[in-house]
């Protein structure tokens, strides 16, 4: 059972992860653009803005994202509130791997909100025609593709912290479970030397 549960938390982080990478990069391939078009009743330009797809991806991708974390964090306790892990090099992978995961998940949630806030605003104001030259607010390249490179990043760490985690939970688990048994055993071996005493005394 726990095989299969550890298998299946690693595809849904997975699918989440690369449903959410698609998503920014069609947001970077959707951006919006905009273009000065004249006035046709007066002397004055304004800005023609296209598509705003990418302001949908770059925030579906954004809560995909957020959901993947949510579980990983979630199955493993956040790593600092669940049971104590055993002391080795799986627990030191798993600290590394921690903060690799929420520092490329910062970083990735970043770029996604900023770029769809970015492409969101679109410039309202008019410029004169034949005057100054009207700048149309766009999303700058890049934005998005840092966000879906980020999320990548993001996939590998919250995998191999995930994977870090259960191995160092596993072991100490293993570890305590062995601990009792020796117990048990030397309990049971300190029983039978009482009785084989009690019964010689009476004898």
């Amino acid at each position: 059972m726990a095989v299969s549960a550890s298998v299946s938390i690693i595809a849904v982080i997975t699918s989440l992860h690369l449903i959410a990478f698609v998503l920014a990069v069609g947001a970077e391939r959707r951006r919006s653009t905009a273009k000065v078009t004249a006035d046709e009743y007066d002397e004055k330009t304004y800005c023609v803005y296209g598509t705003d797809a990418s302001t949908a991806y770059g925030l579906a991708a954004f809560g995909l994202l957020l959901i993947s974390q949510t579980v990983v964090n979630g199955v493993t306790k956040c790593f600092c509130f669940g049971k104590g892990l055993m002391v080795g090099g799986s627990t030191a992978c798993a600290v590394f791997f921690f903060v690799f995961s929420w520092v490329s998940f910062l970083g990735a949630e970043a770029c996604l909100l900023a770029g769809s806030a970015r492409n969101a605003y679109h410039t309202k104001y008019r410029g004169i025609f034949r005057g100054q030259d009207l700048s149309c607010a766009t999303l700058r390249k890049g934005v998005f593709a840092a966000g879906a490179a980020l999320t990548l990043l993001s996939m590998l760490g919250s995998i191999l912290y995930y994977w870090a985690h259960s191995k160092a939970d596993t072991g100490g688990w293993e570890k305590h479970q062995n601990e009792g048994l020796g117990m048990t055993s030397s309990n049971i071996a300190d029983d039978r030397h009482q009785q084989r005493t009690s019964e010689f005394e009476k004898v």
